[in-house]
């Protein structure tokens, strides 16, 4: 029996993270890290997690991935839709497999909502009534909003009256449950932190630099195979509103394969989408996490790369 991977004096498994925006570096970080401790890689971005999307999930390569194993990367299929629970569910299974055999789990990835889920778990919200969700989603979101500001108005102060997603579920809570969704928050179960040893390191290189790089990678994409990659989800006649569907780059790619833009348009469009979706994790992994996780903002080269990974492993 292997003992979990602990510093001398520690009594609660470690588990590095690391994190922020796509295109930061988090993936080659993740493997020298894991190459150098033996450690496992688990994903924890949502895009790279469905099957469809190899290469406009920028999932790493065979070849990058090396002799290092890699879990939870590409094992859900497109018509399912992962949410949350369900990843941080799978990643605490992946890794407890991971303390077992004496290994040192390596998460990385970009989606915050997934790591906070995983470190601090999920409120408790009872299974809402089939009727209310289905009234309250048929609803148009300025009206839902009018109706969350009477019954409860501190959410609707909270949320932005557009947006339709939060708006929604804020609503279908009240009226399913009688308590406000913030309630039900206050009492989260089911997370790690306090089980474990967190080594954490957030990526927030100059915003200049990872804006160039956002682009090249678009068209590198592009040039890698991702149009036969979306030709080929599209014959699946999949729901939109599935998240592989509304993934960065499908849309626009699916529009460039209708004939309704461009080779250039196409481009344009979904190297601006990712720069988009860039700056709202920057921004995200600026404000969320803990003031006290380490973070890294200069360049990513293999030089800074080999420095934190000896650093991860202190």
């Amino acid at each position: 029996m292997h003992t979990p991977d602990t510093h001398p004096g520690e009594s609660r498994p470690r588990v590095a993270l690391i994190a922020g925006p796509t295109a930061s570096g988090k993936s080659a970080l993740a493997c020298r890290l894991a190459k150098a401790s033996g450690g496992i890689v688990i994903n924890a971005d949502a895009s790279q997690v469905y099957a469809d999307l190899a290469i406009l999930s920028a999932r790493p390569s065979a070849q990058e991935m090396g002799d290092v194993p890699h879990r939870l990367f590409g094992h859900i299929d497109g018509a399912q839709a992962c949410t949350a629970p369900r990843w941080a569910a799978e990643a605490k299974a992946e890794i407890a497999a991971a303390h077992t055999a004496g290994k040192l789990p390596v998460l990385v990835g970009g989606t915050g909502l997934y790591i906070r889920t995983l470190l601090d778990g999920i409120a408790p919200v009872p299974e809402i009534d089939p009727d209310i969700r289905a009234t309250v989603r048929a609803m148009p979101v300025a009206d839902a909003h009018d109706a969350l500001s009477r019954e409860d108005p501190e959410a609707a102060a909270r949320l932005a009256p557009a947006d339709t997603t939060r708006v929604a579920r804020a609503l279908e809570v009240v009226r399913s449950t009688g308590r406000p969704l913030k309630t039900w928050q206050q009492h989260k179960e089911g997370g790690i932190a306090d089980r474990i040893t967190l080594s954490p390191m957030i990526l927030r290189p100059p915003r200049e630099w990872l804006i160039d790089r956002c682009d090249r990678r678009f068209i590198q994409m592009m040039q890698g195979g991702a149009i036969g990659e979306v030709a080929q989800l599209l014959t699946r006649n999949l729901n939109p509103d599935l998240p592989v569907m509304r993934a960065i780059g499908v849309p626009e790619i699916a529009a460039l394969l209708r004939g309704d833009s461009d080779m250039d348009s196409c481009i344009a469009s979904g190297a601006l989408a990712t720069r988009q979706y860039a700056k709202r994790q920057y921004t995200w992994f600026t404000n969320q996490p803990p003031a006290y996780w380490p973070r890294e903002e200069r360049k990513i080269d293999d030089k800074i790369i080999d420095e934190l990974a000896i650093k991860l492993q202190q």
